[in-house]
């Protein structure tokens, strides 16, 4: 049950933890529920509580979302049509945290920035398709560092200056510009992986375990240190069998 109308405690802190977060537009309050927007992400949120301790509340309607956090919904009335409860502040910020950079990366949000940044522009040269495919990637890059929390997930390593946007299907293979920008055909790795992968000198199995070339030296397989496998989706999976089938040196 939320507390209807929120108390000062309750709404400052629904403004506070959806401002952190991304979440910076107020758009009023409706039976408990306060709703916020983003001029970056897509929709609306809605946040309550239950009271100045808690649970705290998200709801969202964003399935593609959800389907990402791998949170469990909880069975309540309310707006929206997805729910969570959270116990703590703590884990309510860090769901929050999550629900903007995957609503910021998913799931054409890229391909519409990179529409209206090349609005306009040529691509009659071998120049000036360069420029508009140097646009492109740098908007790949930029969500590929939201959606995966800036970090290689292999290594952990988390300085962007040691990160690439890697391709999991090249960008001169994909059919269109919705999959050259599409996150789930990305992996954010770091520079001696990406160096590997884009060769063919290493591809991933469908539990995001590395395997590796014959052509690859025992000194180049020690270097390619990693602490857990990828986390994927069947979205990876795919681009993954791909690139295991056509880019994948395996003798």
């Amino acid at each position: 049950m939320v507390e209807a109308p929120q108390s000062f405690v309750v709404r400052e802190e629904c403004a506070k933890a959806a401002s952190q977060n991304g979440f910076r537009r107020v758009l009023g309050q409706e039976a408990g529920w306060a709703v916020f927007g983003s001029t970056t992400a897509e929709g609306t949120i809605h946040l309550a509580a239950a009271g100045s301790q808690g649970p705290w509340f998200i709801a969202l309607d964003h399935a593609d979302v959800v389907a990402e956090l791998g949170l469990q919904t909880t069975d309540m009335t309310g707006p929206a049509r997805f729910r969570f409860a959270f116990d703590n502040l703590g884990a309510f910020y860090e769901a929050l945290r999550r629900v903007y950079e995957l609503t910021v990366s998913l799931p054409d949000a890229p391909l519409r920035e990179f529409e209206a940044q090349i609005a306009g522009l040529p691509r009659a040269t071998d120049a000036e398709r360069q420029v508009v495919q140097r646009i492109g990637q740098d908007i790949f890059r930029a969500r590929l560092m939201h959606y995966w929390q800036g970090r290689c997930p292999l290594t952990g390593i988390s300085d962007p200056a040691l990160l690439r946007a890697s391709h999991i299907i090249a960008w001169k293979d994909c059919r269109s510009d919705a999959e050259r920008l599409d996150v789930h055909n990305g992996l954010l790795l770091s520079a001696l992986w990406d160096a590997a992968f884009d060769r063919g000198l290493v591809t991933f199995d469908c539990e995001g375990r590395p395997e590796f070339s014959v052509t690859l030296s025992e000194d180049a397989r020690g270097e390619l240190r990693w602490r857990t496998p990828l986390k994927l989706n069947d979205f990876h999976r795919c681009r993954l069998d791909f690139h295991r089938t056509q880019y994948f040196i395996k003798s």
